[in-house]
């Protein structure tokens, strides 16, 4: 993590990025963890039959990267995430290495609010997942 910043501190155009590659137990944890077991993510016979042609990631799984970051980007101290907006772009494969940037593009200052472009890009730099996210920072 960045060395902590205070709310004040923190500048529009500060980025944070955070990166992972996706395991197949990484997809099968996340199926466990909130049921969601979609053939597409789980049954690669099935998954084969898709517009994909095999299996993929859940789109949240991705969103779950933006958490991660997220919290770095804070930069610090308790933050507490409020919203985030999100476009699944593209399919995010068992084996793909993804990086999530989160770029400051806002403060609310009456409500110590931070708002950030959050964008979601794979090994090949093809966005998969891309969005808007809203912090508190005290």
């Amino acid at each position: 993590m960045s060395e902590e910043k205070t709310y004040e501190e923190m500048q529009i155009g500060d980025k944070t990025s955070f990166g992972k590659t996706i395991s197949e137990g990484d997809v099968y944890a996340f199926a466990g963890i909130t049921g969601d077991f979609n053939p597409v993510h789980v049954n690669e016979v099935e998954a084969g039959k898709t517009m994909f042609k095999g299996r993929i990631a859940h789109g949240m799984l991705s969103a779950g990267i933006i958490s991660a970051t997220m919290t770095r980007a804070a930069q610090g101290g308790l933050p507490i995430y409020c919203s985030q907006e999100l476009a699944f772009k593209a399919p995010v494969r068992i084996g793909d290495t993804i990086t999530c940037t989160a770029e400051l593009i806002g403060k609310i200052p009456e409500k110590h609010r931070l708002i950030f472009q959050t964008t979601v890009v794979n090994q090949d730099g093809v966005v998969v997942t891309d969005g808007k996210a809203v912090m508190l920072k005290k």
